[in-house]
């Protein structure tokens, strides 16, 4: 049977409580340390008029079932036609992330000053989590879960008697840095450099391949029937 701990308010003060603020700290000092490393290169006008076409082709793919059918074949040839279509691309003609960025010097740049403004933060501040506060029971959910949390929950703590619902030091590390980004939007903006996600995707693509997506996507999506209007 799953056993009930009293935590000390002392594990509050200065555990539960200095971590949280440390990892709020440290992520607003990422946010303008990524500012400033950032090259101040113009934006490529290129690269700006494929999203802007990018997402045009996926709010018509969300939207499929909210128009006429004769408006959404219209667009899509617009958008997939493979003789002047926006979003059809030769296959010789498709972009390699990894030759583009050999061949531009800046992009190579920015994605090492990225990966070094993300990965140097999180070794220290773990380190410091792991050495200083390994071991803790830092908090409590305020209600039950099942035996498929506790790994997620309690890192760092071997016993298997502890009920699911308390969190370890380390654990509740974790969660501040996958937690904390609905956070940051609102202190820093919706635009800030903190976001790993989008980070990973941009580092992962440097753009996009029509081809193997959005022209995919489109040309699969369902017609419409005739009685759905515009909303």
């Amino acid at each position: 049977m799953a056993e009930d701990l009293v935590l000390d308010s002392a594990i509050r003060d200065w555990v539960l409580i200095p971590l949280s603020l440390v990892m709020v700290l440290i992520g607003i000092l990422r946010h303008f340390v990524t500012k400033l490393m950032r090259s101040s290169q113009p934006p490529d006008i290129k690269i700006l008029k494929e999203n802007q076409v990018v997402m045009r082709a996926r709010n018509l793919r969300t939207c499929a079932n909210l128009i006429p059918a004769k408006s959404f074949r219209s667009r899509r040839v617009y958008f997939s036609n493979e003789e002047n279509g926006l979003l059809y691309v030769p296959k010789g003609q498709a972009q390699n992330p990894q030759a583009q960025m050999l061949t531009d010097p800046n992009m190579a740049t920015d994605m090492m000053k990225k990966n070094l403004s993300m990965i140097i933060p999180q070794t220290l501040t773990f380190a410091w989590v792991n050495f200083f506060f390994s071991g803790f029971v830092a908090a409590k959910i305020p209600f039950p879960l099942t035996q498929r949390f506790r790994s997620m929950l309690q890192n760092g703590i071997d016993l298997s008697t502890v009920d699911v619902s308390y969190v370890s030091s380390r654990s509740w590390y974790f969660l501040n840095l996958f937690g904390l980004r609905g956070l940051f939007s609102l202190i820093l903006g919706e635009e800030n450099a903190l976001d790993d996600t989008q980070r990973m995707m941009q580092m992962g693509g440097f753009g996009f391949d029509p081809t193997k997506s959005n022209v995919t996507d489109i040309m699969a999506c369902p017609i419409p029937s005739e009685e759905k209007l515009i909303t």
